[in-house]
């Protein structure tokens, strides 16, 4: 990982908001048709095909619009379809090229879970930093236990960077979340598995205004 003077662009002055992520391209089309500005495409565990038809369906859904794609851990497709962005876990950061991605112009979101990997992520300026779980969630093999929303103030407070909350949160927690003064919120299954994925969707982007 070659991370001298790397510097990425920002995501603008739009906060990221509510900030889904979902692992097909028809999610990602639903999304846009709902007006969600951030999403992320995360794909687990399928052939490389699939990933890629997966990523051009996903980036086609956006184009026209203000919607911002991250491409998660498949830099190399999000770089050859000029995807908006990539976001990339801190095992991702051994190996994945960063300065390809930031010669690309694309944006960087860096997955974080402690003092130490906010450190490592800062060693580039990245776009965005999310930082969690901060309560516990099935979406996602943790193997950091939850975070709580002191540990989110102390991070909103302190990085001069957007950050974005992740992990358990939902209904239920949302607005507590928000006030730590986050810049985003991103949710898995408080979306995808909602008896009403449109109704609850409106319901957090409300709460961005």
């Amino acid at each position: 990982m070659n991370n001298n003077k790397l510097i990425f662009l920002d995501c603008g002055s739009t906060p990221l908001g509510l900030y889904p992520i979902v692992e097909t391209a028809e999610w990602v089309e639903f999304l846009v048709s709902q007006n969600v500005m951030t999403i992320q495409l995360r794909i687990k565990d399928k052939p490389l095909e699939h990933v890629e038809q997966e990523v051009i369906n996903s980036i086609a859904a956006t184009k026209g619009t203000d919607a911002r794609l991250f491409i998660n851990d498949y830099w190399q497709l999000a770089i050859k379809h000029e995807a908006y962005g990539v976001h990339l876990g801190q095992e991702d950061l051994e190996t994945a090229d960063l300065n390809a991605i930031m010669q690309a112009g694309m944006r960087l979101g860096i997955s974080t879970h402690c003092e130490k990997e906010v450190d490592r992520a800062l060693c580039v300026t990245p776009s965005y930093i999310a930082f969690g779980p901060i309560y516990h969630t099935t979406s996602k093999e943790m193997t950091h236990a939850p975070r709580g929303l002191g540990h989110l103030r102390h991070w909103c407070d302190v990085l001069d960077y957007p950050v974005v909350a992740i992990g358990g949160i939902g209904v239920d927690n949302f607005e507590d979340v928000l006030a730590a003064g986050v810049n985003g919120i991103s949710m898995i299954s408080a979306i995808t598995l909602a008896e009403d994925p449109a109704l609850i969707i409106q319901k957090f982007l409300s709460s961005f205004v």
